[in-house]
């Protein structure tokens, strides 16, 4: 049974060949698109709809601290 258990643990720490990826024409056509049109634009963070709003109001020293 510690045979069995060393061959395992021997197994595990060789280095896997790399598997090659397989050719997707959904790829190909955004990587072509990248080079003549150009990378497309970042997302634009969007505020939550459903935010809940503050429930009281600040105080005068949060205002006045925010001021400075």
């Amino acid at each position: 049974m510690k045979v069995k258990i060393r061959q395992r643990m021997v197994r595990n720490k060789m280095a896997r060949k790399k598997k090659a990826k397989r050719f997707g024409a959904v790829q190909a056509v955004k990587e072509l698109a990248r080079e003549r049109v150009g990378a497309p634009p970042t997302e634009k963070v969007v505020p939550h709809k459903n935010k809940r709003q503050n429930k009281h109001k600040p105080t005068l020293g949060k205002l006045l601290s925010e001021g400075e």
